[in-house]
């Protein structure tokens, strides 16, 4: 039976919102298919500029991303990418799971608008995709394998892998994904 001072201890830092234990999140595995015909927008963008909003008890860091091609979705040269986890008045939050994006690099993204009107990331991490070039200056698009609890559909724990091609392939990749959401 645990000590009575190590459950006074257990209880102060439970009431004063302190985090007990890791933290951790646990993602749906999507296929790049799911991601290309569940996502409202897929973009290939350079993120323009960063900051944080406040929504609640929420922070969400905000990317302004310019598009370079647009794949999928309204046309427009802009849009506001919103992940959660931020800075805002001297407090961070951090959001296993949520993609990291850098102002001044360039980005796939497979992107939800919800009823709200808030455009995110879909899948958090699965749906952000660095964009490098190779030895030979050939534009590869590159996404990591999530750090994160992954399940498939039958709720069954899983692995994720890394996923990299050319940009050419992952254009024609999400061509024919949408092609076949259109049949």
């Amino acid at each position: 039976m645990p000590s009575a001072s190590i459950l006074i201890l257990l209880a102060a830092l439970i009431s004063i919102g302190a985090p007990v234990g890791a933290s951790a999140a646990t993602l749906e595995k999507l296929s790049l298919d799911e991601m290309a015909q569940k996502s409202t927008e897929i973009v290939l963008g350079r993120v323009r500029e960063i900051r944080y909003r406040q929504r609640g008890s929420i922070i969400y860091t905000v990317a302004k991303v310019q598009v370079t091609e647009r794949w999928k979705g309204v046309q427009s040269g802009l849009v506001e990418v919103n992940v959660p986890g931020g800075i805002s008045g001297g407090l961070r939050q951090v959001f296993p799971g949520s993609p990291q994006f850098l102002e001044g690099y360039e980005y796939v993204f497979f992107l939800w608008t919800g009823r709200t009107g808030v455009t995110q990331v879909i899948g958090l991490s699965q749906g952000l995709f660095d964009l490098k070039s190779d030895s030979k200056g050939q534009a590869q698009v590159y996404r990591g394998a999530s750090t994160e609890t992954v399940l498939d559909k039958t709720g069954k724990q899983t692995t994720d892998g890394p996923l990299q091609m050319s940009l050419d392939q992952m254009r024609t990749f999400v061509r024919n994904a949408l092609g076949k959401a259109a049949q």
